[in-house]
């Protein structure tokens, strides 16, 4: 996918996690460092509910605009959600599994990305 692909499926799914009040969100440019995607997008919910709505929310708003998701892990715990859109991964976290698994340190080798320039 092309880069202007997936900046534009991270604005939507940036988009769709603060309409449902999505905390914290992050945005690590991993594409210099993984082949894995070229994003992570990183955001908290405060419960299982919220989180899962998060989720909702996200896999709607990029599945409308003709990015489906491949794949969701752990939407039904909701302490760690997964979802893989290709060149976009988003994570959506409880805060303890936020602060327990770290990613905006794990992946510091990525560029962190502020949400105003996007």
């Amino acid at each position: 996918m092309d880069t202007i692909k997936s900046l534009e499926m991270t604005r939507l799914a940036i988009k769709a996690l603060e309409e449902k009040k999505g905390e914290d969100i992050r945005l690590i440019d991993i594409s210099q460092v993984s082949v894995l995607a070229d994003y992570f997008l990183i955001a908290g919910g405060s419960n299982r509910n919220q989180i899962q709505a998060l989720c909702d929310s996200v896999e709607e708003v990029l599945g409308r605009a003709g990015y489906p998701v491949r794949q969701i892990e752990g939407f039904d715990t909701a302490n760690w959600v997964l979802m893989d859109f290709g060149d976009l991964i988003v994570h959506i976290f409880d805060k303890e599994n936020r602060l327990l698994y770290d990613l905006e340190r794990i992946w510091a080798d990525g560029r962190q990305i502020n949400l105003a320039d996007l």
